[in-house]
């Protein structure tokens, strides 16, 4: 049994923002947007994993000293 791989995170955004755009129309069936809520509910949890995965990964490749780039100061 071969496992398929994680769609990437740009590829979950994507259909998430199909998902909401359905949604909003309002012309689909309940069952279809119960169905479309469910699956955006489990994209918007694996997207806001992976945004937290990919800031604790800088927050280490930082060593933690992350600085506000706006503030003119280096």
């Amino acid at each position: 049994m071969s496992a398929v791989p994680p769609a990437s995170f740009e590829a979950d955004l994507q259909e998430l923002e199909r998902i909401v755009q359905a949604m909003e129309s309002g012309d689909a069936p309940l069952e279809e947007s119960l169905a479309n809520y469910e699956r955006g509910m489990a994209l918007l949890k694996t997207c806001q994993e992976r945004l937290a995965a990919a800031e604790q990964k800088v927050r280490m490749l930082e060593n933690g000293s992350l600085r506000d780039f706006a503030d003119g100061t280096d």
